[in-house]
């Protein structure tokens, strides 16, 4: 089966097909780094990232952009409140949400540009768009104009003046029209700018990504993601500016766009305070069970964040790191066909992670069961499988192991009193055994068939 994808440019399934097999190209919209980023920022991150390591299997080269949005209002206005440099704040946010991500086990992408690094094509893109016509200048701003591209509105399939009654636009007397939107705008002294042939100033949001897009992947790139939140005006706004700049050609071959993520906010609330913010997710859960939960729902279907689907996705993981408990010593063939099974195949049908997770269920039980060359065949296709949906990161020891806290037996004193309790076994002194396993007890040390953990 060929990679298939769901395309919100056509609304149809399609069989992906890129321009260039040889150089494979995806650019998916970052975050703006002026906070830490919650958990719908986490969705689009997980979703494309599986997404990634599907690709990396099917073509020999993927050249994956998730750009850093280093310079806007929000990030202006907050570092102007902390009293700290734009600079300072946009690298610590960033470098928080680096971190928080590779604590999903994301990839990092290819490459991660950021919008301050690219002026330059910035003011090179809006002079192409003013040389076609597509754009004008007004009182210090450039403006993109909509009504100068025939099929403004493709990609959220309404009519101009449906979009503009659902949008949120800026209505302003130096526009032509309330939907353009602004390519360049001015900045005073005490805000960031940089100098153009329109004056000081500082570029608009959606013209970033395009210019990003353009410098590091091609004027045409094969996949560009992200929520669905940003698919009109944003995404919308990309394809004017960059189809326009480019004398007419498509932007993005294919559209792939992830569902809202929806919280129960009251519920979350009462056991984790700021919920929202995945770094304190982080605290009270390990990020694979933070991902399992994104990837329990197929990506195109909203998702109900809450205690009980965490509490259920850290559970579920058990059981899947529990197929390999005992396992440590069978060694994984690299060679093992694994692309024809089940869960590879769901992952080609648009990412059906939903069908990946129960296929790998099934796998886990016939693993379980299995003996000799069978288990090395049924492990090394278990163990490929669950790493193109980023889990079973860890070995089985280290999932369960479960620090001790303050004043609790150490590792150490654990293990002597199990040597104790197999001595006096040995003696047949099984009164003396009893008593040691009440003080492992006591100790919330729980006797498993592999050995023993922390309860």
């Amino acid at each position: 089966m060929s990679l298939q994808v769901f395309n919100s440019y056509s609304g149809k399934k399609e069989v992906f097909k890129p321009l260039d097999s040889s150089r494979l190209t995806m650019y998916v919209c970052g975050p703006t780094v002026y906070n830490r980023v919650h958990i719908g920022n986490a969705r689009p991150a997980v979703v494309f990232d599986t997404l990634y390591r599907v690709l990396q299997n099917q073509y020999k080269q993927v050249i994956y952009a998730r750009n850093i949005t280093d310079i806007d209002d929000k990030i202006i206005n907050t570092a102007r409140d902390n009293g700290e440099t734009i600079e300072a704040l946009t690298a610590r946010f960033t470098a928080a949400y680096v971190d928080d991500m590779a604590a999903l086990n994301n990839l990092p992408p290819t490459l991660a540009p950021k919008a301050t690094e690219h002026i330059d094509e910035m003011v090179a893109m809006i002079e192409a768009l003013l040389a076609s016509g597509n754009a004008y200048e007004s009182r210090g701003h450039v403006l993109f104009d909509v009504r100068s591209m025939a099929d403004y509105g493709a990609l959220s399939k309404r009519a101009l003046e449906d979009m503009l009654a659902g949008a949120r636009v800026e209505v302003a007397d130096y526009k032509r029209y309330a939907g353009d939107f602004v390519l360049w705008k001015p900045s005073s002294e005490e805000e960031p700018g940089w100098p153009s042939p329109w004056g000081f100033g500082r570029p608009g949001w959606h013209l970033e990504c395009s210019a990003m897009a353009e410098k590091h992947l091609g004027n045409t790139i094969d996949i560009h993601g992200g929520g669905i939140d940003l698919q009109f005006p944003h995404h919308e706004n990309e394809i004017a500016q960059s189809c326009c700049a480019h004398g007419g050609e498509p932007f993005a071959r294919y559209w792939m766009h992830n569902a809202f993520i929806n919280i129960d906010g009251e519920k979350m609330s009462k056991s984790l305070g700021n919920f929202r913010l995945v770094r304190d997710l982080l605290d009270h859960y390990p990020g694979e069970v933070i991902r399992f939960a994104i990837l329990s729902a197929h990506y195109r279907s909203e998702l109900n964040f809450s205690v009980d689907a965490l509490d259920s996705a850290r559970k579920t993981l058990d059981k899947l790191y529990g197929y390999l408990q005992g396992l440590e010593q069978v060694t994984v063939d690299s060679t093992v066909d694994f692309e024809s099974g089940a869960i590879y195949q769901a992952l080609l049908d648009d990412l059906n992670t939903p069908v990946a997770i129960r296929e790998l269920h099934a796998l886990g039980k016939q693993l379980k069961a299995a003996g000799g060359a069978e288990q090395i065949q049924l492990k090394s296709q278990f163990v490929k499988a669950a790493s193109f949906l980023g889990l079973l990161q860890q070995s089985p020891e280290q999932w369960f192991y479960v620090a001790p806290e303050e004043g609790a037996l150490s590792d150490e004193a654990v293990q002597q009193l199990l040597d104790s309790m197999a001595n006096a076994r040995s003696d047949k002194d099984y009164a003396l055994a009893d008593r040691y396993r009440e003080q492992l007890s006591e100790q919330g040390i729980t006797l498993t068939r592999e050995g023993w953990k922390r309860s």
